[in-house]
């Protein structure tokens, strides 16, 4: 160990008798060397070939340099055996003769004669490595943030242009003199906990504080012992008129602060106490989304995400999606052939079906939202891609939606088979909708095609994707003249509309295409005369020329960013039956039916509207005089979103309240607080995508993302995160819309960005809302 040139030997007794090595005899403990030939121990090996001794270093024996090799008898068995092999000159010659002997001889020499021994330079040696480059590779500083290059250059005109330097008072000059005082930057103040640090000694500290915190020097006292009045001053301070007038003032409201001490615990959590929930039985809180349908379509839906989902709001289980290219816009401007080939839908799903779509709407376009009307649900409004507005009316098809059964009642199919059925009624609803050569043919089975009856004109409708779209209050009737009328008819409908185009569009709808109670006459006429169902019941001079009532232009906004209308301010009750408006020509007609109706002073004209870059924006609108639009004006922008406001909605129980989400946090806003959100979240890991509130606890709201999964943000519980997150699909979440079914069942329906609807069953805790909630 620590000498490489020895190696250690067993020899047996015959090797000690060939070699002439017998312990005792040839060896002793004083004479321990011993030199024996190379020769010997060559042919000793080939003798007795791996029986030989010296036959484990063979290899050493054979390179050794010199002609004899040493054997040295180990008595104190140093290196672990009885003998060890000297297997260099060097080491050889220092144990016959020691350094001490070497010494002596040396100065017996020098006594005799004197030599003189030339200059020999040291020999380098080869570098052997301990790890200290390692040690040395950490601690030294390598830059790893790459440097910021910046270019400075002048006008190219200005180049070999005369130079005349003046001397000015930098002090009377504006912006040519600025001084920078320091100061703290708390973002930098950063606490640090462990740092590697190198010290041979260091001073002892002690460390000290006081309860005061000096920010600067100055002279102070301090009191250590109380003063105290005299006994002639605290008789006269008792007894003085002012103490008992100041007693008599204080006395009851002492006494109702003692009771209530006594009452009530002032430790209490009151909001703890808020966050009331049921546990199951071990003790987690029963929260989850249960999977109750999915929905898709391999014929309207494939290679397209959904853009709007919305519930039937009388018919039970029927619920309309709406799907659009998943392309952008420079895509679809490439592949403007191709987006042609794909039929724009809505489709009818029932959730006693979920295989076979029940009703289908005929769309000019590819449609990013739609609503069912507020007092007539046959009733429904689209926004197109190109910005038109579009109408249907399913009144013929309401008796259809209606009688939707169950496949159960038609069909009983045991649990082991209910997904082999399904399966073979997707395959065979596919064959029957493809035809031999590929083409596509209309079944028997498929649903009817609802053609649209009304579609907005070209050149007055929005010049970007409608984003948005919501109908008006009942008791509301917009006009051209900046105020609000009330309805006496109780027949009017009114929608509102935007797009990234800048603009909020009022929109009347036309008589002509609402629902009237059929006459004998008409019945009669209809029964010798029948129409078409794919053929809109409407005047022809109505499609394409159907134009707004009042355009609002956001001259306001810096960008021309996307925006997202939330709703007209509410702060009147709203009637019980929304109004449709009875006149064929409202524009035309609004100034003289103004005359005699009550201007609704109460009512606001402001709106909020999210936009692409993120900004909240709340602004009352004004018409412009000898123009049909109308501007924004008292405009005012927050910005707390980084990215597109995709959500912006009404709280169902506060009209005042207003969430929106967009990027990677959501706000909830209060109507007449001007400052900022009253409540803002911190970001999320994911990019949020869509969101609703629930419709039966108003600190609850579904939050979608990116990444497929839903948050669950419960305000009563925590505000810092979501109280429960659950993953529902792959891809992005692109819509989410809840429904009461009844008071034991509510419903969420989630669409993705495959073309997947997911309907979800939602637990108690998160429909019952709690005791003060």
């Amino acid at each position: 160990v620590g000498h490489p040139e020895i190696f250690p030997l067993v020899f047996t007794t015959k090797t000690q008798e060939i070699f002439n090595c017998r312990v005792g005899e040839d060896v002793t403990e004083e004479n321990c060397f011993k030199l024996i030939k190379k020769e010997d121990i060559i042919q000793d090996l080939k003798t007795r070939a791996a029986i030989s001794d010296f036959h484990p270093i063979k290899k050493v024996v054979l390179e050794y340099p010199g002609e004899e090799l040493m054997v040295v008898f180990d008595a104190k068995l140093q290196y672990g055996q009885s003998f060890y092999l000297v297997a260099s000159e060097e080491a050889k010659e220092n144990l016959l003769k020691p350094p001490e002997t070497a010494e002596e001889e040396k100065h017996d020499d020098e006594e005799g004669t004197l030599e003189f021994h030339p200059y020999k330079p040291p020999v380098p040696k080869p570098w052997v490595s301990l790890g200290s480059e390692k040690e040395v590779e950490e601690e030294s500083v390598k830059e790893t943030v790459p440097k910021i290059k910046y270019m400075i250059s002048r006008v190219r005109t200005n180049f070999g242009a005369p130079i005349a330097f003046t001397d000015r008072n930098a002090s009377q000059v504006e912006d040519s003199y600025t001084e920078y005082t320091s100061y703290q930057d708390t973002a930098f103040s950063i606490q640090m906990l462990l740092k590697d640090v190198g010290i041979q000694m260091a001073p002892k500290v002690r460390e000290a504080s006081t309860q005061t915190k000096w920010t600067y020097q100055k002279n102070a006292a301090t009191q250590y012992f109380p003063r105290e009045f005299s006994n002639e001053e605290k008789e006269e301070s008792l007894s003085s008129t002012k103490f008992k007038e100041f007693l008599a003032s204080v006395h009851l409201r002492m006494e109702i602060a003692l009771q209530q001490n006594e009452i009530m615990n002032a430790f209490f959590d009151d909001w703890k106490a808020l966050g009331e929930e049921e546990r199951s039985s071990d003790g987690k809180p029963n929260v989850y989304l249960k999977a109750h349908q999915s929905f898709t379509d391999p014929r309207y839906l494939k290679d397209r995400t959904i853009s709007c989902v919305c519930w039937h709001p009388t018919v039970y289980g029927i619920i309309a999606v709406s799907a659009k290219e998943r392309l952008s816009n420079e895509d679809r401007v490439n592949l403007s052939d191709k987006s042609l080939l794909q039929e724009s839908v809505i489709i009818f799903w029932s959730i006693f079906d979920p295989i076979h779509p029940q009703l289908m709407l005929e769309c000019p376009e590819d449609i990013y939202c739609f609503q069912f009307g507020p007092r007539d649900p046959n009733i429904i409004a689209g926004g197109c891609i190109n910005g038109q507005i579009v109408l249907w009316d399913i009144s013929q098809h309401e008796e259809k939606l209606q009688n939707v059964k169950p496949v159960a009642d038609e069909v009983k199919t045991t649990a082991a088979n209910v997904v082999n059925a399904s399966f073979l009624n997707i395959l065979q609803y596919s064959c029957m909708s493809a035809g031999k050569n590929g083409e596509v043919q209309q079944s028997s089975t498929e649903p009817p095609l609802v053609r649209y009856c009304a579609v907005s004109s070209i050149q007055h409708s929005h010049k970007k994707p409608v984003t948005d779209m919501h109908w008006l209050v009942d008791y509301f009737q917009d006009s051209q003249i900046n105020v609000t009328f009330e309805n006496r008819d109780e027949i009017c409908m009114q929608l509102v509309t935007c797009s990234p185009d800048c603009s909020v569009l009022f929109w009347d709808i036309p008589a002509t295409i609402l629902p009237q109670k059929p006459s004998s006459e008409n019945v009669k006429e209809k029964e010798n005369f029948r129409i078409r169902l794919d053929v809109p019941d409407t005047s022809m001079l109505l499609d394409l020329c159907w134009e707004p009532l009042v355009k609002v232009l956001c001259t306001n906004t810096e960008q021309k960013d996307q925006m997202y209308l939330s709703c007209i301010p509410d702060k009147m009750k709203p009637r019980n039956a929304l109004q449709l408006l009875t006149a064929e020509r409202p524009c035309t007609e609004m100034s003289t039916s103004n005359k005699n109706l009550k201007v609704l002073e109460s009512m606001s004209t402001g709106f909020f509207v999210g936009t692409e870059g993120g900004e909240i924006v709340y602004s009352d609108w004004k018409v412009e005089t000898d123009s049909d639009s109308a501007r924004a004006v008292n405009t005012q922008k927050y910005t707390i979103h980084t990215e597109t406001i995709n959500t912006l909605q009404r709280s169902p129980f506060f009209k005042d309240i207003i969430l929106s989400i967009g990027g990677r946090n959501f706000a909830i806003w209060e109507e007449g607080v001007t400052n900022g959100p009253i409540l803002q979240s911190s970001c999320s890991a994911g990019r949020y995508t869509a969101g609703h509130w629930s419709l039966t606890r108003p600190g609850v709201f579904f939050i979608g993302r990116e990444d497929g999964n839903i948050d669950i943000w419960d305000l009563v519980k925590k505000t810092y995160e979501p109280s429960h997150f659950q993953n529902i699909s792959k891809s992005m979440i692109t819509f989410i819309s809840p429904w009461i079914a009844s008071p034991k069942q509510h419903f969420l329906a989630v669409s993705d960005d495959l073309g997947v609807l997911h309907v979800l069953e939602i637990c108690q805790t998160l429909s019952y809302p709690l005791k003060n909630e």
